[in-house]
């Protein structure tokens, strides 16, 4: 053996030999209980990050219940990423001074593809590099045709049962990148804005947004309000820079008394809580905001104007004509922004397709009430069932063309057109009429009218709909029997920054399609911060390059150090300090390889007979009986010997209950003080003075042994050393010693 531990020497021939072998195969154990973990799909795009370096965790617990002899498998498959690579694609475009307006949907999708394909098979080639036992035989792609087909048949039961509906509602918008979205991907961010207080007739009002005053359609104080009583139910009479305008005052409990003067403009088409007043008013919908962030015709002479130099324009024009009381100039609020490029959302009323979430929510929330799914940390539990009472009805519909389209047909005949300002349409009406919905073939003819005059609507599903019956649609393309076997899956572990937009839905949409819950365990870890404790990021520049760390510190000090010292659930700062000490323990690992390989030489060992426990150097561990710690206790003529016996027992039945417990953290820690600070500080010092063949066959097996608690973590140093000592077969497949 080296001197020294080289990671670059072994990594890529030992990752290479176990795919070959076929050892990721959940066929490797046959007879074994089933065990699944379904892989959350990275942007088929993107790179590897340390989100995905997380994935560790899954590794352990694949590799553990692989050595406890069950059929393990861990599913692989990448994600369109509808949205964000398009995004990303069309950032490509404008550095060629072009845009996506320049092109037909088919071909901005055609291009699209091409881009993608150009970057596959980067990402699965760096997750190899961390070492992840992946069985790559069943990977998926969430664009893949069968999987899409599956999609679609979800959607037209869906529609067909009345969960889906095609409804004029308002919806977060960017004007910029031209699409809607839903609540949850929604960026909420505190900012400083001037609070207008703005004449209204007889009452003063505060807004931010002077330039939604074209879209009022009632001015709204609180009940309790003793202040405002005589105006409640009547019209005033109010001077705009358009001229005077009468408008009705109404009650309602929604007004803060606190905020401002206590009168708020109820502008229905332009902000969700006064949306929800316009409903319980009937008051009418009138939209002054186009979706490319223009005012429109009700603005007047500020029509066309960007929303920004339209404020700046109607405030100018109602200092002079005094409309404007007061302005604060230190008020702080929430807005919401897109998610990407940060531009201030626009509630706009759009015509989409809804889920109706209620009966979703309630099977999601008493799944995991009842244990059918068990959060770690269990505190996260609470986020969970937050986010899924006040979920409001789930806008699935995007402006994109990269994605699954959506299949559902126009008729042109029948179809109503929808005018946003009318008076006689609520946003809570369905508008299903005219439209054909169909599990992804084209329908022939309109089942209303029979008219063959179709289109089909130029949306592509939110990719959260697509992703969230992952776990069905890929078992259900992979191999025969698949479903059945590994159907529900046993663990779904992803960061807790998407229990919200991915793990729910994934609940939510597994039992509708199958009954079952789609996993029984979601583990959570926490981000991975820059050495600052800074959230990395490309516009920061403190993005840090995990596959950079495994080639200066090898893959293994990469895991461990990941895992080593951080609860679930808990952020964490990239630590240079812990890889280079993981490092350090990889080759003490070696080390200690190295010292009994060289001890092997100066002992006599006698060749093996039938059920003996001396072996002869070049035995493979897998044939000798000593993972029966009791037979191994009975072999020991020193009582050292067996104090150690018994204490490798007791750390073998704490690490197994801790990776049962996802305490990788405790089991990380308790592996490295143990094996360095205990096993090489303490019981090797004593051993080497007095080694002979029985000790030597003792302290050979304890080490086997703590190879075998290690390997989770570390799997290239623990393989490389498992086959040096002469064992034939793979580590990765040997029983684990419990």
């Amino acid at each position: 053996m080296d001197k020294v531990y080289e990671p670059r020497l072994v990594e890529e021939r030992l990752y290479k030999q176990w795919e070959e072998k076929g050892y990721f195969k959940p066929e490797v154990n046959p007879g074994g209980k089933p065990y699944c973990i379904i892989l959350p799909p990275p942007n088929a795009n993107g790179d590897l990050h340390f989100g995905h370096a997380m994935f560790v965790i899954e590794d352990i617990l694949i590799r553990f219940h692989r050595m406890k002899g069950e059929a393990v498998l861990w599913l692989p498959g990448t994600d369109h990423a509808g949205f964000e690579t398009q995004f990303v694609f069309e950032k490509q475009l404008q550095s060629q001074s072009k845009s996506r307006f320049d092109y037909s949907q088919e071909e901005l999708y055609s291009m699209i593809w091409d881009f993608v394909k150009s970057s596959g098979g980067k990402i699965e080639n760096q997750l190899r590099r961390l070492g992840f036992s992946l069985d790559w035989s069943r990977e998926k792609y969430t664009l893949d045709p069968e999987i899409v087909k599956l999609v679609y048949k979800t959607f037209k039961k869906m529609y067909d049962e009345g969960l889906i509906y095609r409804g004029f509602r308002l919806v977060h918008y960017c004007t910029k990148d031209g699409t809607s979205f839903s609540d949850l991907e929604v960026v909420h961010e505190e900012r400083k804005s001037p609070l207008y207080y703005v004449k209204y007739g007889p009452l003063v009002l505060a807004t931010t947004r002077p330039e939604t005053k074209f879209g009022d359609t009632a001015v709204a104080v609180n009940p309790k309000d003793k202040r405002y009583k005589k105006f409640v139910g009547k019209e005033i009479e109010i001077e705009t820079v358009l001229g005077k305008a009468k408008i009705k005052v109404i009650s309602d409990e929604y007004v803060d008394l606190q905020f401002g003067t206590g009168v708020v403009k109820i502008t229905p088409a332009h902000d969700f809580n006064d949306y929800e007043v316009a409903q319980r008013h009937n008051l009418p919908l009138k939209q002054v905001i186009n979706y490319d962030g223009t005012m429109n015709e009700h603005a007047g002479k500020f029509a066309g104007m960007y929303v920004k130099k339209a404020r700046e324009a109607i405030i100018t024009e109602m200092k002079q004509k005094e409309l404007i009381e007061k302005i604060d100039e230190e008020y702080v609020h929430r807005i919401g922004v897109c998610y990407k490029c940060k531009t201030v959302l626009e509630p706009l009323p759009m015509e989409q397709w809804f889920v109706k979430v209620k009966s979703f929510t309630e099977k999601a929330i008493a799944a995991v009430k009842s244990g059918e799914v068990k959060i770690f940390p269990k505190n996260f539990e609470t986020l969970y069932f937050q986010w899924l009472e006040n979920l409001r009805d789930w806008n699935i519909s995007r402006q994109i063309v990269w994605g699954i389209r959506i299949p559902a047909w126009k008729c042109l005949r029948c179809h109503p057109e929808l005018v946003s300002g009318s008076n006689n349409r609520t946003m809570e009406q369905s508008s299903n009429d005219g439209w054909v919905v169909t599990d992804g073939s084209k329908p022939e003819k309109c089942l209303k009218c029979g008219s063959k005059d179709l289109e089909q609507d130029t949306d592509t599903f939110d990719t959260w709909f697509s992703s969230g019956q992952w776990p069905v649609v890929t078992l259900k393309t992979s191999k025969q029997g698949d479903f059945e076997r590994f159907y529900p899956t046993s663990v779904m572990e992803t960061g807790y920054d998407i229990l919200k937009a991915w793990v729910s839905r994934m609940v939510m949409l597994g039992i509708y399609s199958t009954t079952k819950v789609p996993f029984t365990h979601v583990v959570l870890h926490g981000l991975v911060n820059d050495p600052y404790g800074k959230k990395m990021s490309k516009s920061k520049g403190n993005v840090v390059n995990p596959l950079e760390l495994v080639e200066q510190y090898g893959a293994d000090a990469v895991r461990m150090a990941l895992v080593y010292g951080t609860a679930l659930g808990h952020d964490q700062a990239m630590s240079y300090g812990k890889l280079d000490a993981m490092k350090k323990f990889s080759n003490k690992i070696w080390n200690i390889a190295r010292f009994i390989e060289m001890k092997r030489s100066s002992l006599s060992h006698p060749e093996r007979s039938e059920g003996s426990v001396n072996a002869s150097r070049d035995s493979s561990v897998a044939a000798l009986p000593l993972n029966d710690i009791k037979i191994l206790f009975k072999t020991a003529k020193n009582d050292n010997d067996k104090e150690w016996i018994e204490k490798t027992q007791d750390l073998s039945n704490e690490i197994t209950i801790f990776i049962d417990k996802h305490q990788f953290n405790l089991a990380a820690e308790r592996l490295y003080e143990y094996i360095w600070h205990e096993f090489a500080d303490i019981y090797i010092e004593d051993v080497k003075n007095r080694l002979d063949d029985n000790s030597y066959l003792i302290l050979y097996t304890l080490y086997i042994i703590l190879l075998k608690l290690l390997h989770p973590f570390m799997p290239f140093v623990t393989e490389e050393i498992y086959q040096k000592l002469g064992n034939k077969d793979s580590i990765m497949i040997s029983s684990w010693p419990v």
